[in-house]
Order: C-alpha cells, then structure tokens, then sequence
C-alpha cells in the first residue's frame, strides 16, 4: 500500500497513534497510563526547592508532589515561583527533567518567548513562499515581545490557517505567562498521542479512526512483530535491542551469511534500521551498538549510515563515536516512554 496512513485507536485502555508509510510501521506513539508522569511539553508553575551541586541546576516541586529538576538554572533563591516545562521522561527514581526556555508549539507555529526574532523553517526553499510567510509572521506578531518560528508544515497550509495558529499559540503564551506566582499548579498539559499525530506527522493520504482499527487493519500484528527481540534485517541477518536499567545494548548479527561481505551488508542495514527500531519501542538514554565485526576502514560508512538515518529522525539523537572495544555509542533524547508491559500484553 503506498502512502501514507495514520491510524487512531486504543491499545491497554490508552489512545494511541500508528503512521504506516508505503505499507510499513513507521512510528507509533501512546498515552501513558492514567497514574504515569505528565507527557512532554507539560508547563508547570513551580517552587525552587534547592540547588543540585555539581549538576548546574535546581530541583523543583511541581503539582502533586512531584520533583522536577532545572538545567541551567541559574540566579534563583529558594521559594521563589518560575514557570517550567517538562522536556522528557525521567528515569525510574529520578527527578522530571525541565526547563525554562517555555515553547507553545502546534502544527504550523512555534511561539518562543526566550528568543525573540521571527524565523522560518530552513526546509521551506522557496524564496517568495519564505518572504510570504515573514510577511504574515509580522503581521500576526505585531506588537509581541515574543520570537515565533514557522515550522515546514506552513509551506503548503493556508495562510488564514497559520494565521490562525499563530493566534492561538500566541494567546496561549501570554495567558500562561502572566500566571507564573503562586504555589505549585499544571498550567498546561502536554499533546497527547491523538494531538502529537495531528501535529507532527503532516498530512496523511489517509486517516482512520473507527474503532478497533488497530485489529482490523493489521496495526497490532505490525507492531507485535516490530516488537520482537529480534529485528529481521533486508539481506539477512539480525538487529537485536535490549533496553537495560543502565543503557540499550543493540547487537548487529549476520545470520547464516558467512560471506566476506556479510559484516558489512549486515551493518548497514542496521544502522540504517535503528531509527525506527529505537522510535517504536519509545527508548532513549544511552544507546550502545555492538556491530557485527568490522575492519576500522568500514566504520566511516557506518557513520555515514547512521548519520543519513538518524537525520529524519524526530528525536534528537547526539552520535557519539566509537569505544576502543569498538563498539558505537549514542545519547538519545528520553522524548517517549518506553512501551511498558501493559502494551506488550495487548499485543500477545
């Protein structure tokens, strides 16, 4: 089937999102559980509670009871209110990581009250649609304070549409700016999976939302078998991915190819695979892959690989290099929850 399809649905009682490309599972996001951490892009008002020597940062509370922790947080005092924003998952026992770089973001514009200045998306090539956008970009920031960033997606949407959005983002900027004193209070809840769909995977050629759609289109079947322990690769050969408590240990194989080229063949095709594998599964944290063996003149076409791979990724992923018992390390943003058991039960 090609094109692209988005399916929404329910997996383990929670709403779900599933984009196919061309037939293949390509990402899937899900709601964490009811009594689980707030989704990213959650804006709290919080209360300083103390430094965290060493790390350069503050920890904070936030709404019931919870600890968030500030990077870069310099020039506050203890009890003092700032306003916050969640920017991944913490792990298990550890603080919420946040920041106070506040973004409003929605399918067409970013709102960025720490960094004025209008921009627009770099992919968007064009130079009269760019001058266009700058245009309504004034028109619609006229007199703010605040930055704004029009994302790809505005290329080819209407204008009275992004208007619209940098509306409604910039509205929601200033009604949460100007709450920031008080006790600790959620003043924003972060996109669930329905509204992160809607805003960051464009326009499908098809969206599907009838019930039990999962089952009826073959979602669940798709996901169950990208979920496996082992990934089969095209050409043969095997991806393996273990999250540990400490990091993702990948493990690259050949199969039953014992050509000359059959570590090479093999390697490529994971690293060219890997994006996918680690964004289905929701891992982030360190990530570190054991090729299969390779002679050191090979690795710079890995690199390669993995660096054309991980650029369409969504979620940032810093490609660190090579340890000197040659395996590959990467720092991946904890931007998902990995799919706890609950989803894996649904799936069996």
């Amino acid at each position: 089937m090609k094109g692209t399809s988005v399916f929404l649905d329910h997996i383990a009682g929670r709403a779900a999102a599933a984009r196919f490309v061309d037939g293949t599972l390509d990402d899937f996001l899900v709601d964490p559980p009811a009594d689980g951490p707030d989704p990213v892009g959650t804006i709290h008002r919080a209360i300083v509670e103390r430094p965290a020597k060493g790390q350069g940062g503050v920890f904070v509370r936030i709404a019931d009871g919870a600890t968030g922790f500030l990077r870069h947080a310099k020039g506050l005092s203890a009890g003092q209110s700032v306003l916050a924003q969640t920017t991944g998952f913490a792990e298990p026992g550890k603080a919420t990581p946040m920041t106070q770089k506040l973004l409003f973001k929605s399918k067409y514009a970013i709102v960025t009250p720490e960094a004025p200045g209008l921009n627009v998306s770099r992919q968007i090539r064009d130079e009269e649609r760019r001058v266009e956008l700058k245009s309504l970009a004034e028109a619609a920031m006229e007199s703010s304070e605040h930055g704004l960033i029009l994302r790809s997606g505005a290329a080819a949407a209407a204008d009275d549409e992004i208007a619209e959005d940098i509306a409604a983002m910039r509205s929601l900027a200033e009604a949460i700016l100007s709450d920031g004193e008080g006790t600790p209070e959620r003043l924003l809840e972060g996109a669930d999976s329905y509204a992160l769909a809607w805003r960051e995977w464009g326009d499908p050629d098809e969206v599907v939302t009838q019930e039990d759609c999962f089952v009826g289109r073959g979602v669940l079947d798709a996901l169950a078998e990208t979920l496996a322990l082992e990934t089969a690769l095209p050409g043969g050969g095997g991806l393996v991915v273990e999250p540990t408590r400490a990091l993702v240990a990948v493990d690259v194989n050949t199969g039953t190819d014992f050509s000359p080229a059959a570590a090479l063949k093999a390697n490529l095709a994971a690293a060219r695979a890997l994006p996918r594998c680690l964004r289905l599964r929701g891992l982030g944290g360190q990530i570190t892959v054991d090729f299969a063996p390779l002679p050191k003149k090979d690795r710079r076409q890995i690199e390669q690989a993995l660096r054309t791979a991980f650029r369409s990724d969504p979620v940032e992923t810093a490609l660190v290099g090579w340890t000197p018992l040659g395996h590959f390390e990467a720092q991946r943003k904890r931007e998902r929850l990995p799919l706890d058991r609950a989803v894996r039960e649904a799936l069996q």
